[in-house]
C-alpha cells in the first residue's frame, strides 16, 4: 500500500522552480510594458510633430529610435515572458542571446567611447553646432539647448561667438536680423530672485570681446564645461552603467538557470516513460 502511494508523489515531483519561472516572469513582464510605453511614445511624438531640426541635428531621429528601442526590448521581453511561463527552452534561449549581445554591444561601445575619447569629442562637438544652427527650427530642440546652457551655465560650444554659425544671430554685416551679433537669454549671467526674465539680455553680446561679454554672460563653451562634468561625476555615470547592466545579467542568469531545471525536468520525464514501459530499465 506504501508503495502505491510514494508511485504517485514521485510522478508530481519537478525540477522547475516555481520562483525561478515566475521570478522570470514578472520580470519580464514589468520591461514588457515599459517597452509598450517607448512604443506609443515615440509614434505619437513622430505623428504629432516634424523631425526635420532633430534629423538635421541627431542624424537620427528620437521618435524613431524611441520606437526601434521600444520594438526591440518588446520582442525580447516578450521570448522571456512566453518562454519562462510556458518553459519553452528556444524562446528562452533567444532572449538570454539577445540579452548577452546587447550587453556586449554596451560593454564594446563604453570601451571604444574611453579609448577614442578624441573622435568622441569631436563628434559631440559636431551635434553641438548643427544644434546651434538649428536653434529656431524646433522649439523641443530650442529648450533643451536652453536649459543645457543654464545648467551647466555655458554658451555656445566652445565659445559664445559660436552662434554667430545660426543665420539669425550671424554678426556679418549684411544680417537683417533684429537679433544680429546676439546670443539666446540662457547665456545671460543668472540672476537671484529675478522675477521676470529677460529674454534680451544677450542683444549684441558677440561684438563685445571676452572680459567685456563676460560681465553680462557665460563665455566658456560647453563642450569643456560637459566633459569636466563627466570627468568629475564619473562614479555617478558608472552607477548609471552598473544599474543598467544589473538587470540584464539577473535576465540572463535566471534564463540560464530555467532552462537547465527544464531539461532536468525533460530527462525526468523520459526515465518515468522508460520505467513504466520497462521496469527493468
Amino acid at each position: 500500500m506504501a508503495k502505491r502511494l510514494a508511485a504517485p508523489q514521485a510522478e508530481d515531483f519537478s525540477f522547475v522552480s516555481p520562483l525561478v519561472k515566475y521570478l522570470l516572469f514578472f520580470f519580464n513582464m514589468v520591461f514588457w510594458m515599459i517597452s509598450m510605453v517607448m512604443v506609443a511614445v515615440g509614434i505619437y511624438a513622430r505623428l504629432m510633430k516634424h523631425a526635420e531640426a532633430a534629423m538635421a541635428c541627431l542624424a537620427v531621429d528620437p521618435a524613431i529610435l524611441l520606437i526601434v528601442v521600444g520594438v526591440l526590448m518588446f520582442f525580447i521581453t516578450f521570448c522571456g515572458c512566453i518562454g519562462s511561463l510556458r518553459e519553452n527552452i528556444c524562446l528562452l534561449q533567444t532572449f538570454s542571446v539577445c540579452l548577452t549581445v546587447i550587453f556586449l554591444l554596451q560593454l564594446v561601445a563604453g570601451v571604444l567611447g574611453f579609448v577614442f575619447s578624441d573622435k568622441a569629442r569631436g563628434k559631440v562637438s559636431e551635434i553641438v553646432n548643427n544644434a546651434i544652427v538649428h536653434y529656431r527650427d524646433d522649439l523641443d530642440l530650442q529648450n533643451l539647448i536652453d536649459f543645457g546652457q543654464k545648467e551647466f551655465s555655458c554658451c555656445g560650444g566652445v565659445s559664445y561667438k559660436d552662434w554667430s554659425q545660426n543665420m539669425y544671430f550671424n554678426c556679418t554685416a549684411h544680417n537683417p536680423s533684429r537679433e544680429r551679433c546676439s546670443v539666446p537669454y540662457s547665456c545671460c549671467l543668472q540672476v537671484e530672485d529675478q522675477s521676470v526674465i529677460n529674454t534680451l539680455c544677450g542683444q549684441g553680446m558677440q561684438a563685445l570681446n571676452y572680459l567685456e561679454a563676460g560681465e553680462f554672460i557665460y563665455t566658456n563653451g560647453c563642450i569643456d564645461k560637459l566633459v569636466n562634468w563627466i570627468h568629475s561625476n564619473l562614479f555617478l555615470l558608472g552607477g548609471v552603467a552598473l544599474g543598467l547592466a544589473i538587470p540584464q545579467l539577473i535576465g540572463i542568469l535566471l534564463s540560464q538557470v530555467l532552462v537547465n531545471q527544464i531539461r532536468d525536468q525533460i530527462k525526468l520525464q523520459f526515465y518515468n516513460q522508460q520505467h513504466r514501459a520497462d521496469p527493468w530499465y
